[in-house]
């Protein structure tokens, strides 16, 4: 297998579902399982997904940042893998467990291993990220926050 239609595959696929948060889309890309194989974290961590799931999470994982953007570092091709490095920002919009949206920028970077099958469908991914980074710009932003006042 050639590994640019992958890479270019996996590129179109971060563009609509991730960035512009087309989940719909999803179907053009994924096989009919999509296995989170390793994403510590990531309430969906260890399950596999039927497409109905998949967008199902797509659409929670954006609600709190709806502007997300991935900005693709690096792609590198083994067998059937694609490894992205990638730089990711969004703007906490909604709220989160304990955690107002505050209307601040939130960065973030990490590696996803993407498997593809046979027709180049994605089935799954293994990750890591800096959640801890994210954890701590969430609580500054939180303290830093303006309290209201009923005066």
């Amino acid at each position: 297998m050639n590994e640019r239609p992958r890479k270019t595959r996996l590129r179109h696929f971060i563009h609509q579902v991730w960035n512009r948060g087309d989940a719909d889309s999803a179907a053009a890309y994924l096989a009919p399982t999509y296995r989170i194989r390793h994403d510590p974290g990531d309430p969906w961590n260890g399950m596999t997904l039927d497409l109905a799931g998949f967008k199902a999470r797509v659409i929670r994982l954006r609600a709190a940042f709806p502007d997300q953007h991935f900005d693709i570092q690096g792609l590198y091709a083994d067998g059937d893998t694609v490894v992205m490095t990638w730089l990711w920002n969004a703007t906490h919009l909604g709220d989160l467990p304990d955690f107002p949206a505050t209307g601040h920028t939130i960065e973030m970077s990490g590696a996803t291993a993407y498997g593809f099958d046979r027709s180049d469908r994605l089935t799954g991914h293994w990750q890591v990220t800096d959640r801890l980074g994210v954890y701590q710009q969430l609580q500054r932003n939180k303290l830093s926050r303006p309290l209201h006042t009923s005066f």
